[in-house]
C-alpha cells in the first residue's frame, strides 16, 4: 500500500497503534534491564510516557498533523517517566517542531521530522551515551533520510526506519560493554523499535508479526474518559449544557436474546441523533458507548437490542458542574500565603517519607525505583508545595531528567539537587539554609552529595555476570553507589559484607533503613556485626518501609 500523504487520521492511527504495541511488550522491555534487580521498569516508563502522548492526541480536536504532533509532544512531556521516557519525549518534541503548521506530511516531511527529533534529543542529554535509545533513533533517522531521496512513499520510509532501528538495536551490545556482558540489547532502544513498528502498522494497515491491533478494555475506557473530559472542559456555565446526562454503556454483542444484528455505521448513526459527544468503540464481542443526551433511557433501550448490558453509568453533568464550581470557590477561599522554599523529596516508603520530613522536606512525592514519577507528577508536587521557589531531590538517577524537564515549565523558580539515592537526598538536606538563595542552596546541597556513600541490598531476579562478579538468581546483592560489589546467598551476609566495603578510616556514622523484606531483629544483628569491626562507629536503625530494597545503608 503506497501512502504519499500522512493525514491527521493516519497520524492518529500511527500514534495509537505505536502506543498499543509498546504497552503490549512493556514486560519484555522491562526484562532487558541490565541490573538483575526487581525494578526493571524501562518498558513500563516508556509505555506510560508514550501512552500519555497518545491520550493527548486522542483528546485533541485538531484536524491537521502539525497540531496533533504538538499534542503528542506535550502529552509525552507531561507523562514522561524515567530517562527513557524523557528522551522519548524529546524525540517527539523535535518531531513536532519540524512539522508545525503542516496539514499533512509527505515522506520528506516525515524524514525531516525524524531527523529533527534526533537532534533535539541529543541536545537534551548532557552526556549522550552510544548504544542506547539515542543510537537507535539516530540510525533510524539516517536510514529514512537516505530512503527519502529515492521515494515519495511514506510507508517505504517507515519500513527503512524499522529495519535500521532493529539493526542498530542489535549492535547496542557492541557499543555498551555492560550490555554485552549481560547478553541483552538496550531496553530503551527496544521500546523505540516497538513504537516505530506500530507507526508502520498504523500507516500501512499491514499487521507486523501477526500482532493484530484491537483496542482492549482499558483503551476503550481511556477513549471514553478522553471524550468526556474534552466535552466537560468545553462548558462555560451550567446553563450552557444542552445535553445533561453523561451516559455510558457496554453491551455484550449477541448475548441474552439480542434482537438486532450489530452494524457499526447504523448503530453509531442512530445514537448520533440522540445527543452529542458521541464515542463508539467496539471489537467482535463488545461495544462501548459514551454519549451526552437528555434521554439516557432511550440510549440504554437501543443498546439492549444488540445484547446484554455489561456496564451502565449515568451522571447528571449539570449537578456535577455546579459541584465543581462550588469546590473551586472553596479552594480559592482556602488558598494560603506561599512559603519561601518548597523542598520536594521523591521517595517510596512511609518511614522514608517521615525521615525526609524530619530533615526539612516540605513535600513527599511517592515514587522511586519501581515507579518513576512523570513530569506532570513532579509539576503537581511543585504546585502542591505552595512555595515561591522549590528544590527537588530526585533520589534516583532515573528521575533526574524528568525533574529537570518539570523545572523548565514550572511557574516558579525550581532547582534540582541531583541526588541518586535516598542516602544522598537525606545528607543534602543537612546543607539547606533557608536564609540562602535558591542558587546557593542548590550549590551547597549538591556539594553535600559527595559526603555520603550509599549502599542498597536487593535480590537478583536472574543469573548474570557483571564486572566479573557472578550473580545467581535469588542471591542478595550489595550495590555501592550504583555498582554491584557484593553477592551472597544470605541477606544478612550480603548486607554486612557490603557495609565492610563501604567503610574507610574516616567513616563515623552508619545508617540502616529497614525496608520491605528486612526485619528489625536482622538489622540489629547487622548493626552488631558492623560495630564489631569498629566499636567507635555509630550505627543508627530506622524503619524505612521502602520496596525492593530490604536495607538501604549510608556511611558518612
Amino acid at each position: 500500500m503506497e501512502v504519499t500523504e500522512i493525514t491527521a487520521a493516519k497520524f492518529q492511527d500511527m500514534v495509537r497503534i505505536g502506543a498499543h504495541r509498546l504497552t503490549k511488550n512493556a514486560e519484555f522491555v522491562n526484562s532487558l534491564n541490565v541490573f538483575p534487580v526487581p525494578d526493571g521498569d524501562t518498558g513500563t516508563n516508556m509505555g506510560l510516557s508514550f501512552g500519555s502522548g497518545a491520550k493527548a492526541v486522542n483528546e485533541s480536536n485538531a484536524t491537521n498533523v502539525g497540531e496533533l504532533a504538538q499534542s503528542l509532544a506535550k502529552g509525552l512531556l507531561m507523562g514522561a517517566r524515567g530517562n527513557s521516557g524523557v528522551i522519548t519525549s524529546q524525540l517527539f518534541r523535535g518531531f513536532a517542531s519540524s512539522v508545525a503548521g503542516k496539514e499533512a506530511l509527505t515522506a520528506q516531511d516525515l524524514t525531516a521530522a525524524l531527523m529533527s527529533g534526533v537532534e533535539t534529543a541529543y541536545k537534551a542529554v548532557m552526556k549522550p551515551v552510544e548504544g542506547t535509545i539515542l543510537t537507535v533513533a539516530r540510525e533510524a533517522a539516517r536510514a529514512a533520510n537516505k530512503q527519502s531521496k529515492e521515494t515519495t512513499d511514506a510507508v517505504v520510509i517507515l519500513q527503512a526506519v524499522v529495519a535500521a532501528a532493529k539493526k542498530a538495536l542489535a549492535k547496542t551490545p557492541d557499543l555498551l560493554p555492560v550490555l554485552k556482558e549481560v547478553g541483552v540489547v538496550d531496553s530503551g532502544g527496544q521500546g523505540l523499535v516497538f513504537i516505530y513498528e506500530g507507526f508502520l502498522e498504523g500507516l500501512s494497515g499491514e499487521v507486523v508479526d501477526d500482532d493484530t491491533y484491537q483496542p482492549d478494555g482499558s483503551e476503550m475506557d481511556e477513549m471514553v474518559n478522553a471524550m468526556h473530559h474534552q466535552s466537560v472542559q468545553s462548558q462555560i456555565a451550567t446553563e450552557d449544557i444542552t445535553f445533561g446526562y453523561c451516559t455510558e454503556m457496554m453491551v455484550g454483542l449477541g448475548q441474552d436474546g439480542a434482537t438486532a444484528k450489530f452494524d457499526y455505521e447504523e448503530f453509531r448513526n442512530h445514537l448520533d441523533g440522540l445527543g452529542d459527544s458521541l464515542l463508539v468503540v467496539n471489537d467482535d464481542e463488545v461495544v462501548k458507548v459514551h454519549v451526552h443526551t437528555e434521554h439516557p433511557g432511550t440510549v440504554l433501550a437501543y443498546g439492549h437490542e444488540y445484547g446484554s448490558m455489561l456496564k451502565i453509568k449515568i451522571d447528571n453533568m449539570r449537578l456535577q458542574h455546579e459541584t465543581i464550581l462550588e469546590q473551586d470557590q472553596a479552594n480559592e477561599a482556602e488558598a494560603q500565603e506561599p512559603i519561601d522554599f518548597g523542598i520536594i523529596a521523591i521517595a517510596s516508603g512511609k518511614g522514608v517519607g517521615t525521615l525526609f520530613k524530619s530533615l526539612g522536606a516540605t513535600t513527599i512525592l511517592n515514587g522511586g525505583q519501581t515507579m518513576n514519577p512523570s513530569t506532570q507528577d513532579i509539576l503537581d508536587a511543585i504546585k502542591s508545595a505552595n512555595a515561591k521557589q522549590a528544590l527537588i531531590l530526585p533520589n534516583n538517577g532515573n528521575i533526574i531528567l524528568a525533574a529537570q524537564e518539570a523545572a523548565k515549565v514550572a511557574d516558579i523558580p525550581v532547582a534540582i539537587v541531583p541526588s541518586k539515592t535516598i542516602s544522598q537526598g537525606m545528607t543534602s538536606l543537612l546543607s539547606f539554609n533557608p536564609d540562602n538563595s535558591l542558587a546557593d542552596n542548590e550549590a551547597q546541597m549538591t556539594a553535600g552529595l559527595k559526603d555520603v556513600i550509599s549502599g542498597q541490598v536487593t535480590q537478583s531476579i536472574r543469573d548474570t555476570t557483571i564486572d566479573g562478579l557472578a550473580i545467581k538468581k535469588d542471591d542478595y546483592m550489595g550495590i555501592i553507589d550504583g555498582k554491584i560489589k557484593v553477592t551472597a546467598s544470605e541477606r544478612q551476609t550480603a548486607t554486612v559484607d557490603m557495609i565492610k566495603a563501604m567503610l574507610d578510616d574516616d567513616s563515623e556514622i552508619v545508617t540502616i533503613l529497614i525496608g520491605e523484606g528486612g526485619t528489625r531483629q536482622e538489622a540489629q544483628a547487622i548493626a552488631d556485626a558492623v560495630m564489631a569491626i569498629d566499636d567507635e562507629l555509630e550505627v543508627e536503625l530506622h524503619d524505612g518501609g521502602q520496596p525492593v530494597y530490604p536495607y538501604l545503608v549510608s556511611v558518612e
